[in-house]
């Protein structure tokens, strides 16, 4: 047996055994979209058998529809929801009893996306073209921030609801630039399909650097010894992922082959940096920061206390 087949071996083994010592406590953890690179780390975690060590049954549950998540986790419909951290302060204003507890991604994947042959070499020439999007609010205030940047506004550009459809409608050119692409996805799809694109990031321009995706779960949930036990075998499979990349994504397409492609082979790299490592952890000032964003451009009244948004399991 070779080193590394030795380091995972040594993984599956306490594992296994800890799923023998007791019987399994059930959590379902409600994703934000169908499964993909960006559940990476829960994923590889529920393969080593690192929940099954914890004493976790962990169900992964793709929603009908991505919008119902906080909703169907505030209702007590699912234990833990994969969300954005830009929403849950909408959430909050709207009255949801929801927390982040965790986070899965650390770092903002949102982009203004355009065609790397095409016009638009920086973010001032973006000045009298058309930007599409697919949701509107928070999008439109990562552009107006951006745009700001360089001196222009919205007035500036004409926005077109292209709904999902970001990269075809570039390539089309039925759009000059799209906000709302991941940088981990769609500048790949776009040189898979012929189309290289460029990317301008949100945090290089003005934008409070954000978790792109956090765990969240109902206040009344909060006390319950499943979900530090959760996040520590994310933890340790976000370290996997660091340590044994290859391993690691033959873990993955073994529990989904259908995604063994070369889009979700180059998300997997590109993701890898991006998860968080210490998924407990809440770095107050960067909540305090963007939630004053937030408030400042109105997509809340007042900037909530990080207390009443996030906390951190002890």
């Amino acid at each position: 047996m070779n080193r590394r087949a030795f380091l995972a071996a040594g993984l599956m083994l306490p594992a296994l055994l800890g799923g023998r010592a007791r019987a399994a406590d059930k959590l379902t953890v409600l994703l934000e979209w169908f499964v993909n690179p960006d559940h990476a780390s829960i994923v590889v975690a529920k393969q080593l058998g690192l929940f099954e060590a914890a004493g976790l049954d962990v169900e992964l549950i793709a929603p009908s529809d991505p919008a119902s998540v906080p909703r169907l986790v505030a209702a007590g419909q699912a234990d833990i929801g994969i969300h954005y951290q830009p929403n849950l302060y909408l959430d909050h204003a709207a009255g949801l009893p929801l927390k982040r507890f965790g986070t899965l991604v650390e770092t903002p994947l949102n982009s203004i996306t355009v065609l790397a042959d095409g016009p638009v070499a920086s973010l001032a020439d973006l000045k009298g073209r058309t930007i599409g999007y697919s949701v509107s609010g928070f999008e439109q205030v990562l552009l107006s921030q951006m745009l700001a940047s360089v001196g222009l506004s919205l007035a500036d550009v004409s926005l077109v609801n292209v709904n999902f459809a970001l990269t075809a409608a570039l390539a089309g050119g039925r759009v000059d630039a799209t906000i709302g692409g991941f940088r981990n996805f769609e500048l790949t799809q776009m040189r898979l399909e012929g189309h290289p694109g460029r990317a301008f990031y949100p945090e290089e321009h003005g934008v409070p650097a954000y978790d792109e995706l956090i765990f969240v779960t109902r206040d009344e949930l909060l006390p319950d010894d499943r979900l530090p036990r959760f996040l520590d075998a994310v933890e340790k499979g976000a370290l996997y992922l660091v340590n044994h990349p290859d391993e690691a994504w033959n873990l993955f397409v073994r529990a989904y082959p259908d995604l063994d492609d070369a889009l979700n082979r180059q998300a997997w790299t590109d993701t890898l940096p991006r998860f968080a490592k210490r998924p407990a952890a809440l770095d107050h000032g960067r909540y305090r920061r963007f939630a004053r964003f937030l408030a400042e451009n109105g997509m809340i009244e007042v900037a909530p206390d990080v207390s009443a948004v996030a906390v951190e399991l002890k």
